[in-house]
């Protein structure tokens, strides 16, 4: 390096982005997404959904102190965690298939990043105003004028921000009661953490940050080329006819694109997309609007920059139509995630319908293993656990089968029923003996099947386990 040149860095500082508005077609879609996902967001916790005196009446609830959560006419209990796996399981697939077919059509619409930025750049354009007013006030000094409008937009975000992480935490708890208790500082010091910490979160990930997390917290950036090929619809600009560019009315041997840098302005990640594609851009499609603008402006067919395929620009360059979106979307990898996709719904819900009200499990107790009576014959001791996911209180009777005189006792109860009352676990220590001389007594191990069955139901359950007696010498 020589004297006099400057050492590289290695971090370039950040360049703010202001996104102009933009109207179109996508951009519509975008505030429709925006509205339902954020409604859903705050609206679902306070919906509320009958399921009698006993059990909490929100609709989406996630009862981590019972250990349980509600979805409408759903319940799911901890041991049926399997349907939370399969949900994420199908959210991945799910994703691999929609970058698959259109790229990265998650980020640009629904990633609660975008989602959440596109309202604070709403709220920043109506205070402070579109593109050139918000550059003149960034370059402006700190005056009164300037600090009310920054104190003014802060706020809003601030209020967005608690709102965010208010929802939250209403999801874990019954809504309407811990809003009560998060007014009159009565609730848990973690519902103040939580909410703070997702508060703290959304203001500066939305407002300080926003292009930031996309491009360098984000991973999927970078894993999206693998789920991507040729016939990948994405955002793209046709350089063959808008090639070359330039202004001014003598265009006749210039491209359709006159340089207006529309496409450039309305990009919220502050990408030129006439430079190809690049990591960076979310395929948000607000270029695609501010482009269609302009050429209908001047005169020209819109579609300069557009959704299609890698295949699509060898076909046009070759004078051939462009091939139908189906036929894209439609082929052997978007196949097989939709096949795989649609197995694991069907299997869940298959799961869901046939899955039985009650649930059993049997721990033996092998300290000791196994215990001589006073009259020759042989006790085990089980821990079984009879989950009751009914709405009513009901009557179990536990029962074996094996092929010896095996008897079963209950601790505590009269008989070999318990009672289970509604929605709930009970643990019942259960011994099963062998009478002495018999085979069971005698034989290291013997196979049996405990059977629990509801009494008003008739409906069972059963788990296999084993039952030890002294080894023959």
């Amino acid at each position: 390096m020589s004297a006099t040149e400057e050492p590289q860095k290695l971090y370039a500082a950040r360049e703010p982005v202001f996104p102009k508005r933009v109207y179109g077609r996508f951009r519509n879609l975008k505030w429709v997404i925006m509205l339902v996902t954020l409604g859903i967001y705050y609206v679902t916790p306070w919906i509320r959904w009958d399921r009698g005196s006993e059990l909490p009446d929100q609709a989406v609830l996630l009862d981590l102190a019972n250990r349980r959560f509600f979805f409408f006419w759903i319940e799911i209990w901890p041991h049926e965690f399997y349907f939370v796996a399969g949900l994420l399981i199908m959210a991945g697939l799910g994703l691999f298939l929609f970058t698959s077919a259109l790229g990265r059509v998650w980020c640009g619409y629904s990633c609660p990043q975008t989602v959440w930025t596109d309202l604070f750049f709403t709220v920043e354009r109506w205070i402070e105003g579109d593109r050139n007013a918000r550059l003149r006030l960034w370059n402006a000094k700190w005056d009164v004028h300037k600090w009310r409008l920054r104190l003014t937009k802060w706020v809003v975000w601030l209020l967005i921000a608690v709102a965010t992480g208010g929802a939250w935490v209403f999801y874990f708890a019954d809504a309407p009661t811990l809003m009560g208790q998060l007014v009159t500082g009565q609730a848990a010091s973690v519902a103040y953490i939580t909410i703070a910490i997702l508060t703290a979160t959304t203001f500066v990930f939305g407002g300080f940050m926003r292009e930031q997390v996309c491009i360098y917290m984000c991973p999927w950036p970078r894993i999206q080329a693998a789920m991507m090929d040729e016939d990948t619809i994405t955002v793209a600009y046709r350089d063959w006819r808008g090639e070359p560019r330039g202004k001014g009315k003598d265009r006749e041997n210039l491209g359709d694109c006159i340089d207006c840098y529309a496409c450039v302005n309305v990009c919220p990640v502050g990408i030129d997309i006439r430079d190809g594609q690049q990591l960076e851009c979310i395929t948000c499609a607000l270029c695609i609007d501010a482009c269609d603008d302009i050429m209908a402006k001047v005169g020209k067919p819109r579609g300069l920059i557009d959704y299609m395929a890698l295949t699509d620009e060898a076909n046009e360059r070759a004078g051939n139509p462009k091939k139908s979106v189906w036929k894209h979307i439609f082929r052997l990898r978007t196949i097989i995630y939709t096949a795989l996709w649609s197995a694991i719904g069907i299997g869940l819900t298959v799961l869901l319908f046939v899955r039985s009200d009650i649930d059993v499990t049997v721990a033996p107790v092998r300290n000791p293993q196994f215990v001589v009576l006073s009259d020759g014959s042989i006790r085990n001791t089980y821990d079984v656990r009879i989950r009751n996911m009914t709405h009513d209180e009901s009557a179990f009777a536990i029962t074996l089968v094996s092929d010896q005189p095996l008897q079963v006792e209950l601790e505590g109860q009269t008989g070999n029923t318990v009672d289970v009352p509604l929605n709930s676990t009970h643990l019942q220590r259960v011994y099963i003996i062998a009478p002495a001389g018999s085979e069971a007594a005698e034989t290291e191990r013997t196979d049996l099947r405990l059977w629990v069955e509801d009494l008003s139901t008739q409906t069972r359950a059963y788990r296999d386990t084993t039952f030890f007696g002294r080894e023959e010498q």
